[in-house]
């Protein structure tokens, strides 16, 4: 299961890890949360009955177990699931319950997993709860995942949608997404300072084409640096040493309809999975 690190989903919470200070209250709060959410974990793994299904023509196979009541799920949408992947032989591959987490977030439409859950969450709201059958090709595919995921392996996608999430801040278009901070951290990025940090950067089209865990090197960034995206330096103004964050920045703030090389198409979106490592007075 060590092998499960390589989903970049996991990647938000597993890299680099960093200490978060709570009060007790909020330390009893969520324990009495997780308490909770931990039956409603476990439901993923008991027998289920379709109440609706939807065969696409790529070969996903949606089956409702539950029909939610919020909004239709989009391309941009943030989003708290609580999941579990399978294998055909009924293996768990994947899932927030390996993190001890009752819900992780997810960015639609920038593969942070593989295309067939992009194209299959478009097709959901929140409160649904689905098993979701995704065809290899739209899965690993013939690589799949060495020790973990055989090649052209079928994936079965259990999956509840608790609730789309509004940002934490947006600035011009750009918006941030804000999951864990040190309340004891007081130093925050602007023209003074410089940042650390690390990232995997994603347009719909190109996933992880920047990955900075891989090579170990965070980026530093100056306000005044020449050549940075305009919408990443004013998404991290007043961030904050140990902030875990979702940044999207749309292509107006980007690289707009030129694109970047072979790497980012014109008039795409760009979403950062990022960490700030650290916040350093110049």
């Amino acid at each position: 299961m060590r092998d499960i690190i390589l989903l970049a989903i996991m990647a938000f919470f597993i890299s680099c890890d960093t200490t978060v200070v709570k009060s007790n209250s909020e330390d009893k709060t969520e324990k009495e949360s997780q308490k909770i959410d931990s039956v409603q974990v476990n439901i993923l793994d008991h027998p289920v009955i379709a109440i609706d299904k939807e065969e696409l023509d790529n070969g996903i196979i949606i089956k409702w177990i539950k029909h939610g009541k919020g909004e239709v799920i989009a391309k941009g949408d943030m989003i708290k699931i609580d999941y579990k992947v399978f294998l055909k032989d009924n293996k768990v591959v994947d899932g927030n319950h390996l993190l001890n987490k009752s819900s992780i977030p997810f960015m639609v439409g920038f593969q942070m997993q593989t295309k067939g859950w992009d194209i299959a969450l478009q097709k959901l709201k929140v409160g649904d709860y689905a098993e979701i059958y995704i065809p290899s090709d739209l899965a690993r595919g013939e690589k799949g995942i060495k020790g973990l995921i055989p090649p052209n392996s079928d994936n079965i996608l259990k999956i509840r949608i608790i609730e789309k999430t509004k940002p934490t801040r947006e600035v011009d278009g750009n918006k941030v997404w804000v999951f864990e901070e040190n309340s004891k951290n007081e130093l925050a990025f602007n023209e003074n300072e410089e940042i650390l940090f690390h990232t995997m950067v994603s347009t719909p089209t190109n996933s992880l084409y920047v990955n900075t865990y891989r090579s170990g090197e965070p980026f530093k960034l100056r306000l005044n640096d020449s050549g940075t995206v305009p919408g990443l330096k004013k998404a991290l103004i007043n961030a904050k040493k140990s902030d875990r964050m979702f940044v999207l920045v749309p292509s107006a703030e980007a690289y707009g309809g030129k694109g970047y090389l072979d790497v980012v198409r014109p008039n795409e979106d760009l979403f950062y999975n990022l960490l700030v490592m650290d916040v350093i007075k110049i």
